[in-house]
């Protein structure tokens, strides 16, 4: 049978979609011409042109994603130069819609970025021919703005920080893209000197939802006495020596433009922390009756700020929660609460979840340096304490 094959590259951008793609058209005797092209956005991939009574067959079909991937296999479009192997396909989704089979990536495409979409026209329900795969490429474009995304603020705040330091806080005025942080992120001396892989370079970045947080931890290994970085590297810091964690401002942040400007945090590395919480070396202070005023909670030592601000709660011994504002202040050493409404009198409760961590990890009730081998009664404590508390 003669089998006869036209080709048609296009780029087209409509609207902000671009279309990019091969239009691959097939000819022969009894064959079904066919029609195929990719339509690429920021959030989405559509493969095009499929025939209506085939798009039914794969949606009766409920396909799994490992099906789907064998018709659409979208990744970054790069290889390992070392084993040059391709890299996995990206997680998202799979769905028919508007005519077209689209593929929505579980996070947007980068700017900058080159992703790769291949098609594998063979798998379709009911195609027979022996057909090439289709390829498409597509570069989120990089929109050049003026930078206005700035680091707003970097926890623990202050000047001086355990040298057993767990991790830090990075805060941003406005989202942020995903990939290559650690690039950006260095850690100098006092001399100068770069300090040799002081953070847990881990693929699943640790973002919060809105991408405005990042948390940045220091490798427990250089941390925890007796395992092997910390013997053969050394610890990360060390107490009596000054340090400058370092921000570049090539860091791009989610529409693509590099920050406003770099960061820099200046600190000196004091005593290791390596006792677990205790709550009764915090000191209450209450506020008056039928008042806005402050709760105040002062720890000996700083506290992990993010986690301060929601394991600790406030109730009434009825356990129902008094609804109001948390802060923390002094370089993370005092914890306040204002109400809602205004205080009355009687007796309240700060409930604090025992899972809460100062600077070096360790928990209330249990050193971040556990030994893994203890009895079992470590793992049945508590999951909380509480303090009593009464307003005059």
């Amino acid at each position: 049978m003669l089998l006869k094959r036209s080709k048609l590259e296009t780029v087209l951008r409509v609207g902000g979609v671009f279309l990019i793609g091969a239009v691959v058209c097939f000819s022969s005797q009894g064959a079904e011409r066919a029609n195929y092209s990719f339509r690429w956005s920021t959030n989405f991939v559509d493969l095009c042109g499929i025939a209506e009574g085939t798009l039914q067959k794969i949606q009766a079909a409920a396909w799994q994603s490992d099906e789907w991937q064998k018709l659409l296999f979208v990744n970054s479009g790069k290889s390992d130069a070392k084993t040059r192997l391709e890299l996995p396909p990206a997680a998202g989704t799979y769905c028919v819609i508007d005519g077209c089979i689209r593929f929505q990536p579980r996070f947007p495409f980068e700017h900058g970025v080159t992703y790769r979409a291949v098609c594998h026209t063979s798998t379709l329900p009911g195609n027979s021919q022996a057909v090439a795969d289709m390829v498409s490429t597509y570069i989120v474009p990089v929109e050049r703005r003026e930078s206005t995304t700035v680091i707003t603020q970097v926890f623990p705040s202050a000047g001086e920080l355990p040298e057993n330091l767990l991790k830090f806080y990075i805060h941003f005025s406005a989202p942020m893209s995903r990939g290559n942080i650690y690039e950006h992120i260095h850690l100098r001396d006092e001399h100068g000197t770069l300090v040799e892989l002081p953070f847990l370079e881990i693929d699943e970045e640790l973002w919060n939802p809105e991408m405005t947080r990042l948390t940045l931890f220091i490798d427990p290994g250089r941390i925890k006495r007796g395992v092997l970085p910390l013997e053969e590297i050394g610890a990360v810091f060390q107490a009596g020596r000054k340090y400058s964690l370092i921000i570049d401002r090539e860091w791009r942040d989610a529409e693509g433009n590099t920050l406003k400007e770099g960061y820099v945090k200046i600190f000196k590395a004091g005593p290791p922390l390596r006792a677990p919480l205790d709550t009764t070396t915090w000191k209450i202070n209450p506020p008056s009756a039928n008042s806005f005023g402050p709760l105040l909670i002062r720890f000996p030592a700083p506290i992990d700020h993010a986690l301060a601000q929601r394991m600790i709660q406030v109730t009434d011994l009825d356990s129902q929660h008094v609804r109001g504002q948390t802060s923390l202040a002094e370089g993370e050493r005092q914890w306040s609460f204002v109400p809602e409404t205004r205080w009355t009198l009687g007796m309240y409760r700060i409930v604090v979840d025992t899972a809460l961590e100062d600077l070096a990890g360790n928990n209330i009730g249990k050193p971040f340096e556990v030994d893994l081998f203890e009895g079992i009664e470590r793992t049945l404590r508590k999951k909380s304490v509480s303090i009593d508390f009464e307003i005059k």
